[in-house]
């Protein structure tokens, strides 16, 4: 049965709530779809999250791959197929709470980054789970810096054979999901020396484990991180390297190749080796940062109408929370910007399926711009959400701050994706690396790409409204955030020739502007938002 203030709100919508949900799921197919996902899970006993708040880490990680193992069998009952329309609404209906999700990271690095025989061998391997797969990029010494990395694939020409080290402590792999107990294989990224010549980060196919007893191979080192603020489920683990060697057919060479006698072949840019970096990003944003925020808005909201508090009134019943203009001023725009930033993904999810057919033919012309985009993007939403989750639990009260009321785990869950896939900072940095770049080309008559092009476009003058009523005009807005995103850009570029021609060296200069050029970053992503 439904709560009567419940029920009683649902009746008043004025839209028609069938049209919108098919809206969001991207059609009325989608959305049964969706729904016959969610039954099947929901109703499945093994998928049941009743006790996960009871359970201790360790039991957390033998539910999760209990879970993972019975999802196969699931998915080949239920006709399910990695790549069917069904597979990005069952992680949404498990809650991530399952086992082995860097398994699809590792299936993807081969898929983007490895040639056409690689593919062959090894992705009907992944797809069969006759192994399972990690992605083993950042170390305890370097995170989003990858040019840092310490860890050496150090080519030798006589065995044809790549030796990997992790040579002192700060090389350890760190943080890798799967990797502290479930993983047999890994995605590793490398330092690779050829002749002594180092030719920056490469991504190599290592295994870690054996397939007969799941034991350590030899040269290698691994376990389990330990305790975390949440990802209780995930065996998030750390990996040593002693001279360990791999075949010269390990290393993912749809774009570079060491040939047998040492020569280095690479197509395209250097930077495709980042690629996987930014399709999970993408990913990221749509299954775990916007889907915990919408869980949010949606326990939040619904506690406001079931929950009664003071009287609004003399003599009166006491008020749904909802009614109090200070609850709906915190929890209405978080559900105003979950529609934005679901759009928004819509959006950057058809950029990448564009850039990723272009890179396919060998054409990287769109690379730098779909890293800025999804570098930005992921900084900004992000960070809105994490701080609109914990707004959500501040508005339920104390019942907010009980892990059963799920608000605390989203919380907990949505605060890491500020930090791992590259640290929001850093990342705002790079997109402003991006933006001056294309400012100084449009400034000289260049092209620059389709999500910059305002930049070349400059509108002066005052703000159009005569009157507030003129600030319900979405136009307003546009061109408002366009000015300021604009004006942001254009003086810190300004201030950076500046430095630059007053005889400041380069990085110091930059290091010197980087406050407004994170600034200028954020305010240009808004403005794409809007």
């Amino acid at each position: 049965s439904v709560n009567p203030d419940l029920a009683s709100e649902r009746q008043t919508a004025s839209f028609c709530v069938e049209r919108l949900t098919a809206l969001l799921d991207g059609g009325a197919e989608q959305t049964r779809i969706r729904r016959a996902v969610v039954e099947a899970i929901e109703s499945d006993p093994v998928f049941s999250r009743e006790n996960q708040y009871f359970q201790t880490q360790n039991e957390r990680y033998e539910a999760a791959v209990r879970k993972a193992v019975h999802l196969q069998k699931k998915m080949h009952e239920m006709g399910w197929t990695d790549n069917g329309p069904e597979y990005k609404y069952i992680y949404r209906a498990l809650s991530g709470d399952v086992a082995f999700l860097l398994h699809r990271v590792f299936m993807r690095s081969i898929s983007v980054l490895g040639s056409d025989k690689q593919v062959a061998k090894w992705i009907p391997l992944a797809t069969q789970h006759k192994l399972i797969g990690s992605y083993a990029q950042t170390e305890l010494g370097h995170g989003t810096y990858l040019q840092g990395l310490e860890t050496t694939a150090v080519f030798d020409t006589a065995t044809q054979e790549f030796i990997l080290n992790t040579p002192k402590i700060s090389a350890m792999k760190w943080w890798p999901g799967d990797m502290g107990r479930s993983a047999t294989h890994t995605v590793v990224f490398a330092q690779l020396y050829i002749h002594g010549k180092c030719y920056g980060i490469h991504p190599f196919i290592l295994q870690i484990r054996s397939l007969q007893d799941h034991s350590l191979c030899p040269g290698i080192t691994a376990g389990d991180i330990g305790p975390k603020m949440n990802f209780e489920h995930t065996d998030n683990g750390y990996l040593l390297l002693k001279n360990v060697r791999i075949p010269r057919e390990n290393m993912l060479s749809k774009f570079c190749e060491v040939r047998p006698d040492g020569t280095y072949v690479r197509q395209g840019s250097q930077q495709i080796n980042y690629f996987t970096m930014t399709t999970v990003r993408i990913s990221l944003i749509s299954d775990e940062v916007l889907t915990p925020f919408m869980k949010a808005c949606t326990i939040a909201i619904r506690y406001s109408v079931v929950r009664r508090q003071s009287k609004l009134k003399p003599g009166e019943q006491e008020a749904k929370i909802l009614d109090y203009q200070t609850q709906q001023e915190k929890l209405l725009p978080q559900l105003a910007a979950a529609y934005a930033f679901h759009f928004t993904n819509n959006y950057l999810q058809e950029l990448f399926n564009r850039g990723y057919a272009e890179i396919h033919r060998k054409n990287f012309d769109m690379l730098p711009e779909l890293h800025a985009l999804s570098s930005g993007f992921k900084a900004v939403i992000t960070q809105h959400c994490t701080a609109g989750v914990e707004i959500c639990l501040r508005a339920c009260g104390g019942h907010g701050y009980s892990l059963l009321s799920g608000l605390p785990s989203l919380y907990t869950k949505i605060l890491a994706s500020c930090i791992y896939e590259g640290e929001n900072t850093i990342l705002l940095l790079q997109t402003a690396r991006f933006l001056i770049k294309c400012f100084m080309a449009a400034s000289a008559g260049q092209p620059v790409p389709p999500s910059v092009t305002y930049l070349a476009a400059v509108k002066h003058g005052k703000c159009p409204a005569k009157n507030k009523l003129d600030f319900l005009s979405p136009d307003i807005y546009i061109e408002a955030y366009q000015h300021v995103a604009v004006r942001l850009i254009s003086n810190t570029a300004a201030k950076l020739q500046d430095l630059i021609q007053s005889g400041v060296k380069k990085h110091d200069a930059w290091n010197q502007c980087t406050v407004q050029l994170v600034q200028a970053a954020k305010v240009s992503k808004i403005y794409l938002l809007i």
